[in-house]
Formats: C-alpha cells, sequence, structure tokens
C-alpha cells in the first residue's frame, strides 16, 4: 500500500464565501429560533475558531486571526510607505546639496546650463579664466557696481566662481541683466561682441584706470582698409583710417590651417577692370590693390572661424566640418604692417568647441588653458575636466596617425608626430602634431573639427617686461581681509563676505540635509522594527486569553506608515458602541500584549475587548436574515407567475396590467433578498397624463396581464421602496379602459404621419437625382434656380429619414433662405420694379 502525499496544495487554502454564509445563516437561524445566543455561537459569527494564518500571500479578510501580507518578506519592497526602498525615501527628501560640493580648489568650478545657455558659459569661462581680466572687474569700485546692474552681476558671479563651495554656479543673474531669453541658443562670437561692447561702455564710470581701461586693454587691437594706386602708389585718404577690432574673423571654407586664413584675410586683392579704383591724384580710374593690414595688436587675440556658410540655393546655413590646424603657439611680427624686429609670440589659450552638424543647433564648450600651472581644462556647463598639458588632452589617449603628404602642418617642415585624442563619443575632438619650427624646439599644432573660436594669450617678453596682455597683473590692494584662492586672484571686501556668508548658508543645508537624513533613516529603521515586533505578538494563542478587536484598514495604515495616525476603532463600531458581527471582515483579533504595545503609544480607541460583541445587531441581523429567505421564497413563486404572464398563459380570477418592459426587467434581477430601487414603478410607463390608462399604440406602452397575487405581491414592495408614488404605483384591472383623449390624439399623429411619409415619398419620387445627390445635365434652353447648398442638404436628410432617423425639425422657408443670399441694395431694386 502507498503512502497518501500531503495535500500541500490546499495549505491555507480558503474557505469559500457560500459556505460561510451558509453557516452563519444556520447560527442566526438558531439564535432567532432559541432567543438566545450561546458562546460557541459568538465565536463562530465572529470566526474567532479560524486557525492562525502563516505564508499567505495576501491578508485574508474572512479570518479575525490572519495577519499575513500586512507587510513585505524580509527582503522585499513596496512603491511607497515604510517599506519602500531605502534610496527611493531618501529621493522624497530632495536633491542632496552636497552632491554640488566642490571637491576642490584645484579645479575650476562649473556654470549651471539655464536651458540654452551654453554658449554664453562658454565664453564666460573664457573671460574668468583670463587673470589680467579677472582682476580688473574684482577692481571695480563698488559705487559703480550698484549704478551697473550687468557690471555688478558679473563681478559677483566672477567671484563665485572663484571662491565658491560649490562645483557649479548659477549664472541666472547675470544672464537675467543682460535680458537673454534662456531657451533660445545664440551664436557664441556675436555674444563675445556683444558683451564686450556692453562691459567697454558701462566700465567707462569707473575711476580705476586698470578697471576703465581693461576691455580695451585686454581685446582691442587696430587695422585699416587700404587701397594702393598700383600707378601713382598713393594710398586711398580712408587708408589712413585705422578701425577698432576685438577679434579677427578667419575663412575655413577651402583652408586648412591659421596660417593660411591668415594670409587669406592679409591677401593683395587686384582692382583691375570693371572693378576700377577712381584715384584722387590721378583723376581717373585706375588699376589698384586692396588689402587689410593689421596696425596693432591686443594682448588677447581671438580668431573667429568663419564654420557657417549661407548656401543661396536653400537659403540655409550649413556648419563646415573639415578640420583645421592651429599651432600652439603663434608669431605675428611677419602680420604686423609695420614687420616688428622683436618676435610676438602668442600663445594658445581658449579653444572654444561647436558641437554637432548643424549650423543654428548644438552645444558649446570650451577647452581652457590654467595660467598658473600651465593645465588645459574642459568646461562643459556644469562639468568641468582636467585635460592634462594638451587642449584636446593628448596624454589621456594617443595613437599614431599618418599626415597626409599634402597637408602640411608648420610653413617649416612638415609633421614627425601625431597624437589624436579620443572622446566618450570616438570622435576625433581633436589632434596634437609636434614639428620642427623655427625656434630650435617644437611647434605643437593641433586640429580640430569643431573649433569655432581660438583664444590666444601674448607672451611675457624675456627681459620680464610685462606686455599688454598682463598689465592688470598687479594685486588688488584693498582694506581688510583678502579672499585667496587656486587662480591666485584675491577678492576686495564686498565680494569675499558675500561669497563667504553665501558659504556659510550652503554649507549649513548640506549638514541639515545630513541631519535631516540620518534623523529619516534612523525613524525608518525603528518603525520597521516596531511593526515586526507588534505583528509577532498579535496572534492570540489561546481562546481562554483576553483580546481585542482593531479596525483592518487602521492597522494597514499603521504597519505603512513611516508616521502612524491614533488608533481609529470608530468605523468598526455599531450604533450601540459595541462591535457588530457586519464588521468581522473589516477588524482583525489582537492579543492583549499587542494591543497594550500599540495603545501606549498611539493612544486614541475606542478599546474593543472580547466581551464587546453587540448582541442586539446579533438579533437584528438574525431578523434581518429571516426577512430575506421569505422574500426570496416569495419572489421565487411569484417569479413562476411572471413568466407564466409573458408566456400569455390563462389566469382565473382578477387580472391587473403592469408594464411589460418593467416585468421583464424585474424577471431577470438574481439574488434578491428584499426590494431595491428597481421595484418601483411598475405601472409608470403605462399610465397616461390625465391618470388613465395608455393606449397601447406606442413601444414604451406596452402592457401585460398578471394575476391579482402577483400584482400585490409587486404593488407591495414598490410602495416599501418608494411609499409616495401614486404615478409608479396605479392599478390598471383588466377592464380599465385606454384614455379616450390620448386615444384621439394617437390617431391623429399616426394620421400626420402617414400624410408626411406620403409627402416624402412624393418630393424622392419627383426629384429623385436631386435626393439622391446625382449629377443632372444641364440643358441651355432649360430654366434653373440657385439654392443655398446648406438648405439643400437639410432638405435630403429630412426626405430620406425613416424609422428611428425621422427628422423632426421643420425646414426653414426656402423663399426667406433665399432672400439671405441677396445683398440689400438688389433686394431692395427687385421688390421696386
Amino acid at each position: 500500500m502507498g503512502h497518501h502525499r500531503p495535500a500541500t496544495r490546499s495549505k491555507n487554502k480558503r474557505s469559500r464565501p457560500d459556505d460561510n454564509a451558509d453557516t452563519t445563516s444556520e447560527i442566526l437561524g438558531k439564535i432567532l429560533l432559541n432567543g438566545e445566543a450561546t458562546e460557541d455561537d459568538i465565536n463562530q459569527l465572529y470566526m474567532i475558531l479560524k486557525p492562525v494564518c502563516q505564508g499567505c500571500r495576501v491578508n485574508t479578510k474572512d479570518n479575525p486571526n490572519c495577519f499575513c501580507g500586512l507587510i513585505p518578506p524580509p527582503n522585499g519592497s513596496r512603491k511607497s510607505g515604510l517599506w519602500q526602498k531605502t534610496s527611493e525615501i531618501v529621493n522624497a527628501l530632495g536633491p542632496d546639496p552636497s552632491e554640488d560640493l566642490r571637491e576642490s580648489f584645484d579645479a575650476p568650478a562649473g556654470l549651471k546650463n539655464l536651458g540654452a545657455t551654453c554658449y554664453a558659459n562658454s565664453i564666460l569661462q573664457c573671460l574668468f579664466m583670463n587673470k589680467s581680466f579677472r582682476n580688473g572687474v574684482f577692481s571695480i569700485e563698488p559705487d559703480v557696481l550698484k549704478e551697473q546692474p550687468v557690471l555688478d552681476n558679473l563681478a559677483r558671479l566672477f567671484a563665485q566662481l572663484h571662491s565658491s563651495n560649490k562645483a557649479f554656479v548659477d549664472p541666472a543673474p547675470f544672464i537675467q541683466s543682460l535680458e537673454l531669453d534662456n531657451g533660445v541658443q545664440q551664436d557664441g562670437h556675436e555674444f563675445l561682441t556683444l558683451l564686450l561692447s556692453l562691459l567697454e561702455r558701462c566700465l567707462s564710470q569707473s575711476k580705476d584706470a586698470k578697471a576703465r581701461t581693461i576691455v580695451q586693454d585686454l581685446f582691442r587691437g587696430g587695422v585699416s582698409h587700404t587701397t594702393r594706386c598700383s600707378n601713382c602708389g598713393n594710398e586711398s585718404e580712408a587708408s589712413s583710417k585705422i578701425e577698432d577690432f576685438y577679434e579677427l574673423e578667419l575663412n575655413v571654407k577651402g583652408l586648412k590651417s591659421l596660417d593660411e586664413s591668415l594670409d587669406d584675410l592679409l591677401s593683395i586683392e587686384e582692382l583691375e577692370g570693371d572693378n576700377q579704383y577712381l584715384c584722387e591724384a590721378c583723376v581717373t580710374r585706375v588699376n589698384a590693390t586692396r588689402s587689410i593690414k593689421l596696425r596693432s595688436l591686443p594682448a588677447v587675440l581671438n580668431f573667429q572661424l568663419k564654420r557657417c556658410v549661407f548656401l543661396p540655393n536653400t537659403t540655409m546655413k550649413k556648419k563646415i566640418t573639415s578640420a583645421f590646424y592651429f599651432p600652439g603657439e603663434l608669431n605675428m611680427a611677419q602680420r604686423l604692417s609695420e614687420h616688428s624686429h622683436k618676435d610676438l609670440i602668442y600663445d594658445l589659450s581658449a579653444v572654444l568647441i561647436h558641437k554637432g552638424s548643424a549650423a543654428d543647433s548644438g552645444h558649446y564648450t570650451a577647452h581652457i588653458k590654467d595660467e598658473n600651472m600651465g593645465d588645459w581644462w574642459e568646461f562643459d556647463d556644469e562639468q568641468v575636466s582636467k585635460l592634462g598639458q594638451q587642449p584636446f588632452g593628448g596624454s589621456a589617449s594617443t595613437r599614431e596617425v599618418k599626415t597626409a603628404k599634402n597637408e602640411p602642418v608648420d610653413q617649416s617642415s612638415s609633421a614627425k608626430e601625431t597624437m589624436v585624442h579620443v572622446d566618450e563619443n570616438n570622435t576625433d575632438s581633436g589632434q596634437l602634431h609636434l614639428s620642427d619650427s623655427n625656434h630650435n624646439g617644437h611647434v605643437k599644432t593641433f586640429s580640430s573639427s569643431d573649433a569655432y573660436m581660438l583664444m590666444y594669450v601674448r607672451r611675457q617678453s624675456k627681459s620680464g617686461e610685462a606686455t599688454a596682455g598682463q598689465s592688470c597683473e598687479t594685486k588688488i590692494g584693498i582694506n581688510g581681509p583678502v579672499y585667496q584662492q587656486w587662480t591666485g586672484s584675491s577678492l576686495p571686501s564686498h565680494l569675499s563676505e558675500e561669497v563667504e556668508k553665501s558659504n556659510a548658508m550652503y554649507l549649513k543645508s548640506c549638514e541639515e540635509y545630513k541631519s535631516k537624513k540620518e534623523s529619516e533613516l534612523n525613524c525608518i529603521t525603528e518603525r520597521r522594527q516596531e511593526v515586526r515586533s507588534v505583528l509577532s505578538e498579535a496572534p492570540v494563542q489561546s481562546l481562554l486569553k483576553p483580546y481585542f478587536w482593531i479596525s483592518t484598514d487602521w492597522l494597514r495604515h499603521w504597519a505603512d506608515s513611516i508616521i502612524p495616525a491614533n488608533i481609529d476603532n470608530t468605523t468598526i463600531q455599531c450604533l450601540h458602541g459595541k462591535v457588530p458581527v457586519s464588521m468581522t471582515s473589516y477588524m482583525k483579533r489582537l492579543s492583549a500584549e499587542a494591543w497594550t504595545m500599540l495603545f501606549s503609544k498611539y493612544d486614541g480607541g475606542p478599546r474593543l475587548s472580547k466581551d464587546d460583541y453587540c448582541i442586539d445587531c446579533i438579533f437584528e441581523l438574525a431578523r434581518t436574515k429571516a426577512r430575506a429567505d421569505s422574500y426570496r421564497d416569495q419572489r421565487s413563486l411569484m417569479k413562476e407567475l411572471a413568466e407564466a404572464a409573458l408566456a400569455r398563459e390563462c389566469f382565473d380570477g382578477r387580472l391587473f396590467y403592469i408594464s411589460k418592459t418593467w416585468l421583464q426587467q424585474w424577471l431577470r434581477r438574481k439574488n434578491i433578498e428584499s426590494p431595491c430601487e428597481a421595484d418601483s414603478g411598475p405601472t409608470a410607463s403605462i399610465r397616461c397624463p390625465h391618470g388613465e390608462l395608455m393606449p397601447d399604440l406606442g413601444p414604451s406602452a406596452k402592457r401585460i396581464l398578471v394575476p391579482e397575487n402577483l400584482w400585490h405581491f409587486i404593488h407591495e414592495n414598490a410602495v416599501v421602496v418608494k411609499p409616495d408614488d401614486d404615478v409608479g404605483c396605479s392599478a390598471f384591472s383588466s377592464d380599465s379602459e385606454p384614455c379616450a383623449l390620448c386615444s384621439i390624439e394617437l390617431k391623429e399623429a399616426v394620421s400626420s404621419e402617414d400624410t408626411l411619409r406620403e409627402f416624402k415619398l412624393k418630393q424622392r419620387q419627383t426629384h429623385e437625382k436631386l435626393a439622391m445627390n446625382k449629377n443632372m445635365a444641364l440643358y441651355q434652353d432649360s430654366r434653373y434656380y440657385l439654392l443655398p447648398s446648406s438648405w439643400l442638404s437639410k432638405w435630403r436628410s429630412y426626405i430620406n429619414a425613416s424609422g428611428k432617423n425621422v427628422v423632426s425639425v421643420e425646414l426653414e422657408n426656402l423663399d426667406s433662405v433665399v432672400d439671405m443670399l441677396m445683398c440689400k441694395e438688389v433686394f431692395h431694386s427687385f421688390f421696386h420694379h
């Protein structure tokens, strides 16, 4: 004989609701019969005898001893509340300000992108990283700053970049003072030009000579547009006029290097043929030459690379993405109109990058050299990354690349070695070339397909004499403490105090967040331990031990809330202040130990103990159950009579009319234990406005005869539901006559409908093509009339509608509709002739 396997599938299997209902019905019947409820009856009605559940996936409603599913398993979590993941609880506290903490002042700070302000951020970082310009801004007098919002916000921004404890600074106040749209990206070159012009005007109010001319001293150079007569050699009067420039715009299309672009800029143009020059000295049109001459160069020399070209065929801009070579150092001595005998060396200090293939969109970043340490940094809005000793981080990732034979890297020789930096997107952001030069060393030449602007700074001479670009390097003398940081610059007191205050507030917010986070996590840990502890003590181990009832809803919220509310058992109380049987599925049976733990901490109530079952509610429920059983039995008998009536079976005795539709719906209802709203109005649809029987002509007035006992059952239940409903409960016996007035009205209506139907048929037959919206042939000798198309559409709908689609609205008079089409002058003339 084999052994039977244990029925593991039936472990903790829930009992069927029907079984519980049958048991409850039997117990209530016995209580009503005996007139008393025993302790065993109470235990069964309140389901106290059910076993304590273990391992249920969800909480069982019909077992007050089940505490499963109130909390997730040991390694589980929930989407919200006490048991959500710790990371989500921390996220609910908001962003951690310490994540923006500046790790070290060895690195520059970034600038927050306000939407589409990367172009402004890149330019601002280029200006800030220029020590001379930075010191010049810091030397502006407080009185001038108060009168010039742009200068004031720029100084504050530079001070934050200089000494803020944050890894990136918010430039919003400065951007707002310029009235820029954060959502619209602008051209970086245009922004720099406009910004320098604005700063030059604002700084003119300063009494500090160094601050007043800082823009001119650093960025302004001079050029002239020279026209020379090839016949007499005289230059035009305008040739002597020197124009200021803040950057030189260089062509890139068809050119490979900075040297080629400079040659193109300074090249001589021949004016011949139709383009001859009218020489003032020769007093005739002659051949001439035209060229740009560099008269003076600024300390900071900016080259604007014209990567965007206009396409006339498409009226669109296109970006030139060819590689462009530029040197790490540039000798401009031979480029001046009056050649300098001394070298005029400029060192590459910044490269503005425009990423993206489109000319009118993309992203701006800046690669800038730190003047003090010589390291290059990449500024990408909030992110600032160290590149090392090369502008494109060549030391980070290098590989050998063969240089094309026809692509010279330097004027003196070809490239010997190339190092290419590969960025995260596997695109060449820049190349480094080492070339022999005329300076007994190597000139580093770089190439980039995204370089948009190049910034060079004049090198200090060997004798130690500072160039114009470094004329502002002297320290700022101020009274009071000086805030010194990685830049080697110092802040004046009015700025350092503001930054220190801002830093103190920021560090305070970091500490507050840290404290709040620790407090929250400790609270969560303590609450989880408390819930597990209480639920482990919750089950009542013996019938002899005391217990208390508690609302399941409150218990569930308590087990899942970080900060629970006071105990609330009012939802499971009856009118007598006790616990009714009807609330058994909405409460749990709690041990005295667990109740004490909860009540001592959360107070509330009311306190509902073992003896607080409601005997009054038990007897009321028993009587209600008995009435329901009686109603169900009676309805079952009446249902048979109703089915027979609908089957047109003959009945003896007195008969009554009721609505056929109502009776059909009454039969469809199931599991009815007492009269409900649907039991009202059995004769409402067959009673006319005059209070008599409606003629049996309309679909809603269909009626049927039922026996007297079925009518009395239906009528009594309808009165119970709506005691004052005389209209819906009117009695019409089989000998009731239909309303005479309603009969006449219905007959007239039927006759009118027949007449209208004939009229529509005649219209359709007479104007068949017009009614069917078919094309009609037009003949020359025939007469035709104009009709409004809107009226014609309504006419078709009117005569073609039938059945439920009949249009009840009468058509407008055609004459009045046609009159509306005529203008007032024609209408007046037509009717007066």
